[in-house]
This record gives C-alpha cells, structure tokens and sequence, in this order.
C-alpha cells in the first residue's frame, strides 16, 4: 500500500488506513526513513488514533516509550542509538516484541533478524518540505513471507 502525505491533516488519515490496513493481525510495525521523514509524527497519529491521550514523544534517549489506551499497551521504541543486535537484546526487545501489544519501531535494521511473527513496514520517503509518501507492506502473514 502506498499513501501520499502533503500535510499535518493527511498525516492524520494516513495513520486510520495504516490501522485499518494492519487489521489488527499485525501488531509489531517497523518505521523506516531518513532523519526528519516523520516517523515519530505518524506514530503520535496512530497512538492516538488508537485512543492514546497522553503526549507521545520520540523515545531517542530513554529508547522505550509505553503509552496506555483505555485497553492496551503500545510501546514506541527507538533503536537509533543502538550499535549491535545484542544490545538490542540487553533491553529485552524480544519481550516487547512478542508480548502482543503494539510495538512501533523507529530505525529497526538491528532487529529485523529477531521477528519471526506478523509485522509491518513503513518506509517513509521525502518527497518535498511538505510531502511524503508512506509505502506499507505486511510480512509474515500466514508465514508465507510478504504480502
């Protein structure tokens, strides 16, 4: 799936067809693009598409953030300050990962190898101050691979 973005509106419409397209099948979404592409904006979109009335941050420097909706956990995990899959390991991502609550992962690369469950990507590309365009696939569905 891919959705073009050109402001803080569509970003809002974006993050309800990345819900609706996940389908609550897929719990684990791993957002990828340069620095500045908006990964953390379309998160804070979702969390609170997802009933999140707390002020959702990018956890670049605590590395996990957990927010609460009315019925469920989301953590927003960033990994870019992280240089090996065993530190990866040390903060007990692969607890995060599979414990069925919403994991949104910014800068992922170190982990991919670890899922081995239904998860999403988001790849976020700059097309101007003002546009981005969001390509969404799902993996491990049915464990036949993508999509």
């Amino acid at each position: 799936m891919e959705l073009l973005c050109t402001s803080r509106e569509s970003l809002i419409d974006v993050a309800r067809q990345l819900l609706d397209y996940l389908n609550k099948e897929v719990r684990v979404v791993l957002f990828e693009g340069d620095l500045g592409a908006g990964k953390t904006s379309l998160i804070q979109e979702v969390c609170t598409s997802l009933g999140c009335t707390e002020n959702v941050t990018s956890p670049t420097f605590s590395l996990i953030n957990e927010y609460l909706t009315g019925d469920e956990t989301i953590y927003h995990i960033d990994l870019y300050r992280l240089e090996s899959t065993e530190e990866a390991l040390q903060i007990g991502i692969e607890d995060y990962l599979y414990s069925g609550n919403w994991c949104f992962i910014e800068w992922p690369d170190l982990i991919k190898p670890l899922i081995d469950l239904p998860y999403a990507r988001v790849n976020i590309e700059i097309e101007s101050s003002t546009s981005r365009i969001f390509s969404i696939l799902k993996y491990n569905i049915e464990s036949t691979g993508h999509e």
